[in-house]
């Protein structure tokens, strides 16, 4: 396998899913309903060719030229260097069609000579013929239609360094395989429609004779000027060097109740209900990071960057500078118009690309509940956490939690995934409102089991002294042991 010469697609992710690109001089399916991208991938794997000054051919048996240079000029794209011919089968011409022979009798073998005498004039080192359905949809006889593809595979393999892509909508009913077990490779391209947001894309390498590449599905995006494709992670191929020193919070309290402080290569869950300070908890760690000369990612889900930087600038934190010169990375996710690969491409190229110490996910409900027709994504988040895991990065995952005061509940239940579990409280006493704050699991070494009282002051976040002499404190509404004080404490 590894002396197989590869040729790249134009689109470096896929050559890193094809493990180095396309196996050269052989020819390869590209397979998908209308809409799914099958044009703009072929169009970006000629254009590749052509700034590389290689010989490229475009043979379209559906689509006009006309319509072609559209495509390409939406997404800004040249096709200079890139021949393209139309081969329009006789019986889909206007006035052409006869009804003495069958059309597989003369239309098919007549498309054919006429796409390998384009070939013959181009002499290309790469060519792409879409689609062909049109050519099943001349031939009556399937093995009329086997045969004549068959021929044409044998002329294209006899053509020197000539590279072939060959695009199929997947019209035929019921569903036929001539092309898969035919050609070398196939790639199947998917697109999915939502209940709500954009579209869905996704890919995969159905087979790839003699070459290795990366199975399971591949989400990929269609922009303006380009195609992106996000590989499906695989986090036990990427271990990096793990240390196990702790990050502080610099809140004392805190950090004596967490056993010195959060474990790098861990995971930390926030739990608790709206508004209880999850956030600002998770800010202040992104901004002793940061002071640290750490990079930070913080990926936003609710809020926007205008509400972040007056909680920042209201805790008197210098999370604005520490943003607006790039140590802390925020970004606004917007998760219907987004899909999991991707979203797991943008934290990949945050620690592989700017050595993020600390990813900040903030919040999972929202990535989860609003993509939840995605069956496997909790298997996604799982395997990103493990990958940040092996990268020595410190993850803060923000989880809301429904209710207020009593009847809170885990509308996800997802603490099994963490390593550490910070759990948030209001509670009721005296006639105010306050929030508790509480340690309930830590993998990686001791932790308190005390409940101490939390606040947001001007000064920053502060966590007090434990709350004794009080039962039901997580419930929302403590009472007062026997030998309890008269008023609980307050934190400083």
């Amino acid at each position: 396998m590894s002396d197989l010469e590869k040729i790249h697609t134009g689109i470096p992710e896929l050559d890193m899913v094809l493990r180095g690109g396309l196996p050269k001089q052989r020819i390869h399916l590209i397979e998908g309903r209308p809409g799914s991208g099958k044009t703009t991938l072929g169009l970006r794997f000629l254009i590749d060719g052509a700034e590389k000054g290689e010989k490229c051919l475009y043979v379209s048996l559906s689509e006009t030229v006309e319509e072609l240079r559209a495509t390409a000029f939406s997404h800004l794209w040249s096709l200079d260097g890139v021949v393209l011919r139309e081969v329009v089968p006789s019986e889909v011409e206007p006035g052409r069609q006869q009804s003495v022979l069958f059309p597989s009798e003369v239309e098919l073998g007549q498309t054919i000579a006429a796409i390998t005498e384009a070939v013959r004039e181009a002499a290309p080192a790469r060519v792409v013929i879409d689609s062909m359905s049109e050519l099943r949809m001349v031939a009556d006889d399937p093995m009329r239609y086997r045969r004549q593809i068959v021929a044409l595979k044998r002329f294209l393999l006899q053509q020197p360094n000539c590279t072939t892509l060959l695009m199929d909508d997947l019209t035929d009913e019921p569903r036929q395989y001539d092309l898969q077990g035919t050609v070398h490779g196939v790639i199947t391209l998917e697109q999915r429609e939502r209940e709500f947001g954009a579209a869905r894309r996704r890919m995969r390498v159905v087979k790839m004779r003699g070459a290795e590449f990366q199975s399971g599905w591949h989400d990929f995006a269609i922009t303006e000027r380009e195609v992106f494709v996000f590989p499906s992670l695989i986090a036990d191929e990427h271990k990096g060097e793990r240390t196990r020193d702790t990050i502080t919070s610099n809140i004392p309290a805190l950090d004596t109740m967490l056993g010195g402080g959060l474990a790098r290569g861990t995971a930390v869950m926030i739990l608790g209900p709206t508004g209880v300070g999850k956030s600002s908890l998770a800010l202040q760690y992104a901004n002793v990071a940061a002071e640290r000369n750490e990079h930070v990612a913080y990926f936003a889900f609710d809020e926007t960057r205008e509400t972040l930087l007056d909680r920042a600038n209201g805790l008197s934190m210098r999370a604005a500078d520490a943003i607006n010169d790039g140590t802390i990375y925020w970004e606004r996710i917007n998760p219907s118009r987004i899909s999991p690969g991707e979203f797991i491409w943008k934290v990949r190229r945050q620690v592989e690309d700017q050595k993020a110490a600390v990813v900040i996910i903030d919040s999972l409900n929202s990535y989860l509940e609003t993509m939840h027709e995605e069956k496997a994504l909790m298997l996604q988040m799982h395997e990103l956490l493990s990958y940040l895991s092996n990268q020595g990065v410190l993850s803060i995952l923000i989880v809301g939690q429904r209710g207020l005061l009593q009847d809170v509940s885990d509308p996800l239940d997802v603490a099994f995934i963490s390593d550490t579990v910070i759990l948030m409280r209001y509670f009721e006493a005296e006639g105010d409102v306050r929030k508790a704050i509480s340690i309930v699991k830590k993998r990686p070494g001791r932790h308190e089991t005390s409940i101490r009282e939390f606040s947001l002051t001007s000064n920053g976040v502060a966590v007090g002294p434990q709350l004794e002499g009080l039962e039901g404190v997580l419930t929302g509404v403590p009472r007062l042991t026997p030998d309890g004080p008269e008023t609980p404490p307050a934190a400083p």
